[in-house]
């Protein structure tokens, strides 16, 4: 039926279009309702009284004190610090927010919002500065214990982070994750966390995307790759991801023979991913493109930790080892599990850890010349210029759709037994304390999110918005602000000022339920991001 609209609704739509700076031919299709009695879409958009809702920081993005408290060099440090002109602002974490000095009040920041749960890193040199078990710090390991104290003090879960990319220098000097003797390092390092922390700590993230964590592997030594800053393009990526996934699976491992049984906590990994469309939905070749970009970036880690089978995907394997024998090598450039090594990783999660952002389109092209992860894929990847994006970051682009499509294809391919936590979802933009695209942004991925829960069928348990606060945000440094608070990093004292944002997730923490206005966004959004073809339930 033909749904009457305020003229509050009218002027808000105006407002919204305005503020996302593109031109919506809006129009209300026959199935649109709003119940009168409730003045909300016919999906009413509620989250359970036991759905948590939380926030996400790292240790080196916003703690500061880089040399403070005992702490060791990691590999940003000495990055940024050789490398300033890596950084798009020649920035670094040296201060960042300061949170090392500030937990306290960003903590009670944290509780204003009504939010359930903490997601932060520990930074691996502020608890063994070189790395190893001989060289425990003790002060690190009270500063952590302070934070975690003062969390449930004030009501808060916290989830741990072990590792977000913030590798000890002096265990990148002999190699890094291409170093097996690196297994052995981080399962000390996740013993210490477990024996000091999991009485309190319940939830344990092993690694933060470890796409991004090996990508430097790849890069070269001219200050442009990612840290470290390795010169292996097509081999430092694969060797690193795959002794990754080795020290992942002995900490799970720990953890189920020490310490599961007396702390009762849940382990996982997070792994990230857009989700990928075909450029042209009707095209097979585009179809396939779409899947083999999910296999590349989410696979890669996802099949041997979540599938029945294990290792890695087949296509993968496949493409990899074919390109390998073109270029002469005798055998493939992504190492092999043995078949004890399958079985050893495969299953080591109590949950799905996404981090998701964005959809981009997929297409397949001509060979591109060299070794890389990228011309691995033979993929292009790209989005239409009518989305709404990001001013400061070119590559978030706002289509809530995908983040419901990836979860659907998740339950799917990876069966329906696995809770999903999504540890990371947000936006990033220059800064604005009205920051408005947030808002429509948070509010519509939400909306997007309950659909996969309600109508889908997935088991989305708990829902993380990156970040708490504007932080380091790696080679954008200080440009590209993602946080509900804004932070002045040109003031010693790092003032915090809250953005509109916060506006928002205080009444959806409040009410259990994204404000039924932003249907709106939500409805035409994903009109932009899918083909009119698709029906509004298709995945």
């Amino acid at each position: 039926m033909t749904a009457l609209v305020s003229s509050a609704a009218v002027l808000l739509l105006l407002l919204l279009r305005a503020t996302l700076g593109k031109s919506f031919n809006y129009t209300y299709p026959e199935d649109f309702q709003i119940e009168k009695e409730e003045g909300n879409h016919l999906y009413n958009f509620t989250f359970p009284s036991d759905f948590h809702i939380g926030v996400s920081s790292a240790a080196y993005q916003i703690e500061g004190a880089w040399n403070e408290g005992g702490k060791g060099e990691s590999i940003w440090d000495r990055y940024t610090h050789t490398y300033p002109d890596a950084i798009i602002d020649g920035t670094n974490g040296d201060v960042a927010a300061d949170f090392y000095h500030k937990y306290k009040e960003d903590i009670k920041r944290i509780k204003d919002l009504g939010l359930d749960t903490f997601r932060f890193s520990i930074a691996w040199t502020r608890i063994m500065p070189t790395g190893t078990i001989n060289s425990l710090n003790q002060e690190g390991i009270d500063f952590y214990n302070n934070v975690i104290n003062e969390l449930i003090k004030n009501g808060i879960s916290p989830m741990v982070t072990i590792y977000h990319w913030d590798l000890p220098q002096h265990l990148q000097d002999l190699g890094g994750w291409t170093n097996e003797l690196l297994v052995g390092y981080y399962r000390d390092y996740a013993d210490v966390l477990f024996s000091n922390y999991g009485d309190r700590v319940k939830l344990w993230i092993t690694m933060n995307e470890p796409t991004k964590a090996v990508e430097g592997y790849g890069g070269n030594v001219t200050g442009t790759g990612f840290a470290p800053n390795v010169s292996a393009p097509g081999v430092g990526p694969y060797l690193a991801g795959h002794i990754l996934l080795k020290a992942h699976a002995a900490a799970y491992h720990l953890y189920n023979e020490k310490y599961r049984e007396s702390q009762k906590g849940r382990v996982s990994i997070t792994l990230e991913t857009y989700w990928y469309k075909p450029l042209d939905s009707n095209s097979s070749s585009d179809q396939e493109a779409a899947e083999q970009s999910l296999q590349f970036n989410l696979g890669w880690f996802a099949n041997p930790v979540y599938s029945e089978k294990g290792d890695y995907p087949e296509i993968m394997k496949k493409k990899i080892a074919e390109k390998s024998r073109q270029e002469g090598y005798r055998q493939s450039r992504l190492p092999e599990f043995t078949e004890e090594e399958v079985k050893y990783i495969r299953g080591t999660a109590d949950f799905f850890g996404l981090n998701h952002y964005t959809t981009k389109t997929a297409t397949f092209r001509q060979d591109k010349p060299g070794f890389s992860f990228s011309s691995d894929t033979g993929i292009t990847l790209s989005a239409p210029s009518d989305w709404p994006v990001s001013e400061t970051s070119e590559w978030e682009l706002i289509a809530p759709k995908g983040l419901r499509n990836i979860l659907k294809y998740i339950k799917d391919y990876y069966g329906k037994k696995w809770d999903i936590v999504i540890t990371e979802n947000g936006f990033i933009d220059g800064g604005e304390l009205t920051d408005s695209r947030r808002i429509v942004y948070i509010a519509t991925y939400m909306m997007e999110m309950w659909k996969a829960i309600y109508i889908d069928g997935v088991r989305v348990v708990e829902y993380m918005i990156w970040s708490l606060l504007d932080d380091f945000e790696w080679t954008s440094g200080y440009r590209s602000r993602s946080g509900l608070f804004y932070v002045d990093f040109n003031d010693p004292d790092k003032i915090r000022i809250p953005k509109n944002s916060t506006g928002l997730v205080k009444n959806i923490t409040s009410t259990r339920r994204v404000p039924s206005k932003y249907v709106y966004y939500e409805k035409e959004l994903n009109k932009l991001e899918f083909d009119e073809a698709s029906s509004e339930e298709a995945s």
